[in-house]
């Protein structure tokens, strides 16, 4: 990966960081977490939270960024 590539990735790694900064901000993803699948248990004094389905996301689109980056840089 030369400089230029390697700095251009960063840039678009940067604009990312500030797109999903301003959606948690605003609440877009406030959905996020509290997907079906989810395990969530609550009692007086035990609250254990177990995210699946949204560890299965996340897992999923950061390998396909993995893919994309590999590919095109």
């Amino acid at each position: 990966m030369d400089e230029r590539s390697a700095g251009i990735l960063i840039v678009v790694l940067g604009a990312v960081a500030v797109v999903v900064g301003l959606l948690v901000m605003t609440g877009a993803l406030s959905w996020f977490g509290r997907l079906p699948g989810d395990i969530r248990y609550e009692s007086d004094n035990v609250r254990v939270y177990v995210p699946i389905t949204t560890m299965i996301i996340v897992s999923v689109v950061l390998s396909l960024l993995a893919y994309i980056a590999r590919r095109f840089f």
